[in-house]
């Protein structure tokens, strides 16, 4: 394709790509707000609470274990092929999402979503670095980035707004007309580029990645869902994917070319920055996964309300993330990231103080408490992992945050989500006392199974809808403490190992219209991914000329 023609173009192949993202982005968080849909035996799929993690943690760990992998692909074999795949994949996971006939079925349907979602991410900030000039690049990176948190802001709006009109399905498949209009616009208005120089593929770390992340985190969710954690079914499974993420670690370290560079850790302050990113995530998938419940199942609200109410969590990031970069050029990366921390540490504990009746602008205020934490600590913490590399490893920077962030987000969902299982189930023991067993053990899964066998039991299952209100709460408040220490705990580790304040004469000089690495940059949650353009470009050969 001539350079001419793709230059004319670059803001319509702009718009084209972010189209197609929207759709990844807005999945992530719609679907949050249809977990209560899905769980309901009638109109649903009577999905219990562990398969409801796992609907979540199938797409986050495929997509967190080959976010790296198809970054490569793309590089060596066709970056617009490799979206158009990508987003084939992900239309038709969402369709097979749409009509699961079992919470099974849709827990892999959402692990091909994941599959397409590794395709597409990287490939469009690759794109966007083929076809616009460093002089634009910034600009057209700073729209992608401002359309992603459209999408983050929307996401639950609009899964609200379709599931007062459509079945559960209809959050998914609004997805497939996307993807297949998208993989349209690709093929007319893309042009085709690879790197000549592409890194190698490491299918083994792949493989030992996501298998000792699917082990641990099916250890947890298999903890909180039995209640007996000394079990061989979940200590097992825990410590054999401990073991095959330690051989991971081994093997990464040796080969030349790692899907995950592990021996980028040795410096601690990388390794605090990174677990900052890791933190910041844990608490948002956790506290989106019950918050669903709290809204929906305690206090009553529809889907559409529920995700209206998320939006304060949302305007948080957008508002502070802007200017977090400002804020770190003055007081530097270790203050604006323990203090964006300490700021998400106070929302979490404040969960705490929500009850049955509480008034729910008290839950908006702390929504845009931790989307603010987020929003000014997610920057800084990215800026200092750049700051640690040196330039030439900088695209090795941006995978280690994208892959601690969906890491962060599983584990969260998991980790969370078992505990509040566990203290819900301990607290609602005493009222399931006159049920039989078998009745009373799935009564006791979550507050959407005790609400389902409190409706099948008629007007004695009355007296069971009061104490499982009381019982989530009192788990919400157990769960949101823990998650408030881990994220205090993240915070006192941020203050002494992330990097502090650069001097002026420290700060490497840029070419004129490049950002340096250790150059703060003004995103949210998705500066990753406007990380990796800059590193790819800084470490990598010039890329190949674009084809037709």
């Amino acid at each position: 394709m001539d350079q001419q023609i793709i230059y004319r173009r670059r803001w319509a192949i702009l718009s084209v790509l972010i189209v197609g993202l929207l759709a990844i982005v807005i999945d992530n968080t719609v679907l949050n707000v249809a977990l209560k849909t899905i769980a309901e035996p009638h109109g649903g799929l009577g999905a219990s609470q562990s398969q409801l993690e796992w609907a979540i943690n199938s797409y986050t760990l495929v997509f967190a274990g080959l976010l790296f992998t198809f970054g490569v692909i793309g590089d060596r074999f066709g970056r617009k092929r490799m979206l158009m795949i990508g987003l084939g994949l992900f239309g038709i996971g969402s369709l097979l999402s749409a009509y699961s006939h079992s919470p099974d079925q849709l827990i892999f349907a959402r692990a091909a979503m994941g599959l397409g979602g590794a395709a597409v991410m990287p490939q469009t900030l690759s794109i966007i670095s083929n076809v616009f000039e460093p002089r634009e690049r910034p600009r057209a990176i700073g729209i992608w980035a401002s359309a992603v948190g459209i999408g983050i802001a929307t996401g639950p709006v609009l899964g609200g707004l379709l599931l007062a009109h459509f079945w559960w399905g209809s959050v998914f498949l609004i997805n497939v007309p996307v993807t297949i209009l998208g993989a349209i616009a690709v093929a007319i208005l893309v042009p085709e580029s690879k790197n000549p120089d592409p890194g190698k593929i490491d299918y083994l770390g792949v493989l030992l990645s996501v298998a000792g992340l699917i082990l641990v985190v099916y250890g947890v969710v298999q903890g909180g869902d039995t209640g007996s954690w000394l079990s061989g079914g979940v200590l097992g499974p825990v410590f054999g994917g401990l073991a095959i993420l330690g051989v991971f670690a081994w093997h990464e370290s040796r080969i030349s070319h790692p899907s995950l560079d592990v021996r980028l850790f040795a410096d601690r302050r990388l390794s605090a920055s990174v677990g900052a990113i890791a933190l910041l995530f844990f608490g948002m998938g956790g506290v989106f996964f019950f918050t669903t419940f709290y809204l929906q199942n305690v206090r009553g609200f529809s889907p559409l309300d529920a995700g209206l109410l998320t939006v304060p969590f949302a305007a948080g990031q957008l508002l502070l993330a802007p200017r977090s970069a400002g804020l770190v050029r003055r007081y530097g990366a270790k203050v604006v990231g323990t203090t964006g921390m300490l700021v998400m540490s106070v929302a979490l504990a404040g969960y705490a103080l929500l009850g049955t009746t509480t008034p729910i602008w008290i839950l908006a205020v702390f929504f845009a408490l931790q989307g603010a934490g987020i929003g000014v600590a997610m920057p800084s913490a990215t800026s200092a992992v750049m700051d640690v590399l040196p330039r030439e490893r900088a695209g090795a920077g941006s995978a280690l945050t994208n892959t601690s962030r969906q890491v962060g987000v599983a584990l969260g969902v998991a980790v969370l989500g078992s505990i509040l299982a566990q203290a819900y189930r301990d607290q609602l023991r005493p009222s399931l006392s006159a049920l039989s067993p078998a009745v009373r053990n799935a009564a006791s899964q979550s507050i959407a199974a005790t609400q389902a066998t409190a409706q099948q039991l008629g007007a004695a299952g009355h007296n069971l809808l009061a104490p499982a209100d009381t019982a989530f709460t009192h788990a919400m408040h157990v769960t949101t403490v823990v998650a408030a220490l881990i994220s205090l705990a993240g915070a006192l580790v941020v203050l002494r190992w992330m990097p502090g304040a650069r001097r002026a004469e420290d700060l490497p000089v840029a070419a004129e219209g490049a950002r340096s690495v250790g150059e703060p940059v003004a995103a949210e949650d998705w500066i990753t991914e406007r990380d990796e353009i800059a590193g790819r470009n800084e470490r990598s050969v010039e890329p190949a000329g674009v084809e037709g």
